[in-house]
């Protein structure tokens, strides 16, 4: 072809630094996966009866463009009753696509060309690459391991312009298992409301939890009016593959996100809202087993890593460990490729998730205790056999 069809924007994006690895444990057997950041558990049985219930039904056409009802009824009650925090679900929420939409139509609505968007790092993947395909500016800020990976509020209103228009938020973060603490949230929401600045809060783990509190962005003082806030059932509540999320934000915001969504969405899948009902009204026994189990993992993990050598700060949240590995003297993509081919365990090099991440890996809990166990003894086999 003569003509280069593709948008600058989308042919300067540069691929996702997770997936070359998965592209080649996809052709290799008997890898333990420590990778994908995806439960391991099964949806559980009452939340996929209530989809099979729903198809039973005929409930098979569209519902309304911000989602049913019920469920945004439902999901209010839910934040309400968590967090202190009250949306009218008649004009504050959307039911997404999963907290990936969610996040694209926060963008898309929020964002000119050219608008900057501070985002603390390492962080979620998709953050920058949301960030540039609706034509603004990444600004990362990189987070350290002798902060425990808190965001730096200093660091962020150095970082701000005339052309700044929001901050991007994730905690409990991935990949460092980070929490962020309710002094720093309160300095990042003193810092938007000085410089009138939209927050964006993804918060997808924010019932993965272990020994200490989730403090939700938008139940701060003053922080509702201007935060975006990002939630869903992927995570909590083992629904990856069911795709179904929701956003909450003052009116104004919410009927321009909704614009964006009539348009490229639509609604969300019809069985997948009955899961996520179901999922609120008794999915929280569920819930609990499940962190108490990625807590027995996490405790395992942490400990395995630092008895190595590799250190690696508690991780409080979400359900990954970050070790450094810098003492092996390989950089991250080295040391992950290098533990994929000889010793068959898939990590994902700090690099991919921005600048703080280099000379760490990414190694995720949502695996069986014994896998956990087998993993660190091959990644001790695999560190010996470089010394």
């Amino acid at each position: 072809m003569s003509k280069k069809y593709l948008s600058q924007r989308v042919a300067g994006l540069p691929p996702s630094g997770i997936r070359k690895f998965f592209d080649i444990l996809a052709e290799m057997p008997d890898v333990i996966s420590l990778g994908v950041g995806e439960p391991d558990f099964i949806t559980p049985r009452p939340i996929m009866d209530a989809a099979i219930e729903s198809i039973n039904a005929g409930k098979t056409q569209y519902t309304s463009n911000s989602g049913t009802v019920e469920l945004r009824r439902a999901v209010a009650k839910h934040l309400e009753n968590l967090y202190q925090v009250s949306y009218d679900p008649m004009s504050e929420m959307i039911i997404t696509v999963g907290v990936s939409e969610a996040l694209y139509l926060a963008m898309t609505a929020l964002l000119d060309q050219g608008d900057e968007v501070i985002v603390p790092t390492p962080c979620f993947v998709s953050y920058q690459a949301e960030i540039i395909l609706a034509g603004g500016v990444p600004v990362e800020i990189a987070s350290s391991i002798e902060n425990d990976f808190q965001p730096d509020p200093a660091a962020i209103e150095a970082a701000i312009t005339d052309r700044t228009k929001a901050i991007l938020i994730g905690y409990p973060n991935n990949p460092t298992g980070a929490v962020a603490t309710r002094e720093t949230l309160i300095e990042i929401g003193k810092i938007a409301e000085k410089h009138d600045l939209i927050v964006i809060s993804d918060e997808i783990y924010d019932q993965l939890v272990y020994g200490t509190e989730h403090v939700c962005f938008p139940s701060l003082p003053g922080m509702k009016e201007r935060t975006v806030f990002l939630g869903g059932f992927s995570k909590d509540y083992a629904m990856t593959g069911w795709r179904v999320g929701y956003v909450c934000a003052p009116a104004e915001i919410l009927t321009g996100m909704l614009r964006v969504h009539q348009y490229t969405i639509m609604s969300a899948p019809t069985m997948s809202q009955a899961a996520a009902l179901r999922a609120i009204e008794i999915g929280r026994p569920h819930v609990d087993t499940m962190r108490d189990e990625y807590d027995r993992r996490r405790k395992l993990m942490v400990s395995g890593f630092n008895d190595m050598g590799l250190k690696t700060f508690e991780p409080r949240g979400a359900f990954y460990a970050f070790p450094q590995i810098t003492s092996t003297g390989m950089t991250g993509d080295d040391f992950a490729m290098g533990l994929l081919k000889e010793h068959s365990v898939a990590v994902v090099p700090g690099s991919a998730f921005g600048p703080g991440g280099e000379g760490y890996v990414r190694c995720c809990y949502a695996t069986s205790y014994e896998e956990v166990a087998e993993a660190l003894e091959r990644i001790q086999s695999f560190i010996e056999s470089k010394k």
